[in-house]
């Protein structure tokens, strides 16, 4: 399935791909870029937001973990330039920093996907009090084997007990690492 035709699946179907989905090794998304496509929100909600970002992943050399965050794009539609938003310095725009650790350290996670990996924006560079830090994403691969196309979805960890959100996500590999900030 390609990303028109995931933005028309329900949140059940798209919840059920994700119950279905692939381990992925976190080896294989070290230094690398990834297309996103916001599934399963209502399009007045889309459109206030984004359809399209970018997702990254990096391996820390002085520490080992894997971690990555989000880059906000101009919004040019599904086949449109892939653009990054710049900053007041001229660097891409990035926000929601997050580790990635394993599925199955999450095991209160509200939909089976234990088997994948999580985006933990708790364990990111973001502001103390910033309501992101509360966020996770259970991610998997959707062909067994390949890194090439990942599905996602949020949702928040409220300390007592854990909130679904309606946002899904579809990462498509668009290549290699081209930005790292400095944290």
């Amino acid at each position: 399935m390609n990303a028109q035709e995931l933005l028309s699946l329900s949140r059940a179907s798209l919840r059920d791909m994700l119950k279905r989905g692939h381990p992925i090794e976190p080896t294989a998304l070290d230094d690398a870029e990834y297309r996103g496509v916001s599934l399963g929100l209502p399009s007045p909600l889309v459109k206030l937001t984004w359809l399209t970002f970018r997702k990254t992943f990096h391996r820390d050399p002085r520490t080992g973990a894997l971690r990555g965050w989000n880059v906000r794009m101009q919004q040019t539609g599904l086949d449109g330039a892939r653009v990054p938003m710049l900053d007041r310095a001229g660097k891409p725009r990035c926000f929601g920093f997050y580790g990635v650790r394993l599925g199955r350290e999450y095991p209160s996670m509200p939909v089976a996907a234990q088997h994948g990996l999580v985006i933990d924006y708790g364990l990111g560079d973001n502001p103390r009090f910033d309501p992101i830090r509360r966020g996770r994403d259970p991610l998997v691969a959707l062909e067994a084997g390949s890194v090439e196309r990942l599905l996602g979805w949020t949702y928040l960890d409220a300390g007592v007990g854990n909130v679904g959100t309606p946002s899904y996500f579809l990462l498509e590999r668009e290549g290699p690492l081209s930005y790292v900030p400095v944290p």
